[in-house]
């Protein structure tokens, strides 16, 4: 892997680069560069907007399961409501963004969080109803002998064997959280914003730095994708599946 990206490196400073000019593409050391002599300001742009990421990431997560739990739950529901979270999906992100700016304010981290909270809805929602009624029918026969209510299969039951496809849901979405925060941001928000930051060194032609800030969004949303991992290793400690990698 290492190899790979090495190579990569090497064939963008010597052969891309070049071949279109460091004004369309620079190069990976003028990038580098830029990263170091801005490193404050990138830092500071990049945590703003990763909390807004983690906002509408927990907006969005948090009632995709939730919605997930109720239409796993009565199933009438989910056949009558599921084609409107699909035709919702379907809409895309920048359609969202200037009416959200318009709801909560062009300047107002809210807006930016609804952004994202809608693109990681629905990833989490359906591979929640996905496990929740994945659920093995011979595991739900045992609990109905001993007697078991509607709480106990949904808790000792479909919810423990949903949580692969939930921390998949969860993993999509960390991506897509930190995609809807600057998606949004190019639609207007504070100058101490990533997104801001981009649209700007486009703007005035300092590609570098706007590469630069790319890095930082590329490296805080990998390292946001690899704590939901690390969560969901802890988590599924128990699981057959996480004991199968360990084998």
């Amino acid at each position: 892997m290492a190899l790979v990206f090495a190579a990569g490196m090497l064939l963008w400073q010597f052969a891309f680069a070049p071949w279109l000019g460091k004004f369309l593409l620079p190069t990976p050391t003028e990038i580098a560069r830029s990263l170091h002599d801005h490193w404050s300001i990138l830092w500071h742009a990049g945590w703003f907007t990763l909390q807004e990421a983690l906002g509408g990431f927990a907006i969005g997560s948090g009632l995709g399961i939730a919605v997930a739990l109720a239409l796993a739950r009565w199933r009438r529901l989910s056949g009558a409501l599921m084609p409107y979270a699909i035709a919702a999906n379907a809409v895309p992100i920048i359609a969202f963004a200037p009416i959200m700016n318009d709801w909560f304010g062009l300047l107002n981290p809210r807006s930016k969080m609804a952004i994202a909270a809608v693109l990681c809805f629905f990833p989490v929602l359906v591979n929640t109803v996905r496990g929740l009624t994945s659920v093995p029918p011979a595991a739900i026969e045992l609990m109905r002998s001993y007697a078991a209510s509607e709480l106990d299969v949904f808790r000792r039951v479909r919810f423990p064997s949903a949580l692969p496809f939930v921390f998949t849901g969860l993993k999509v979405a960390t991506v897509l959280s930190m995609i809807g925060a600057i998606v949004g941001e190019y639609f207007g928000g504070s100058i101490q914003a990533l997104g801001v930051q981009i649209e700007n060194s486009v703007t005035l032609f300092d590609l570098p730095l706007a590469w630069a800030a790319i890095v930082v969004a590329s490296a805080m949303g990998i390292a946001f994708y690899v704590l939901i991992g690390v969560v969901e290793r802890f988590t599924m400690d128990w699981h057959p599946s996480a004991q199968g990698v360990r084998e």
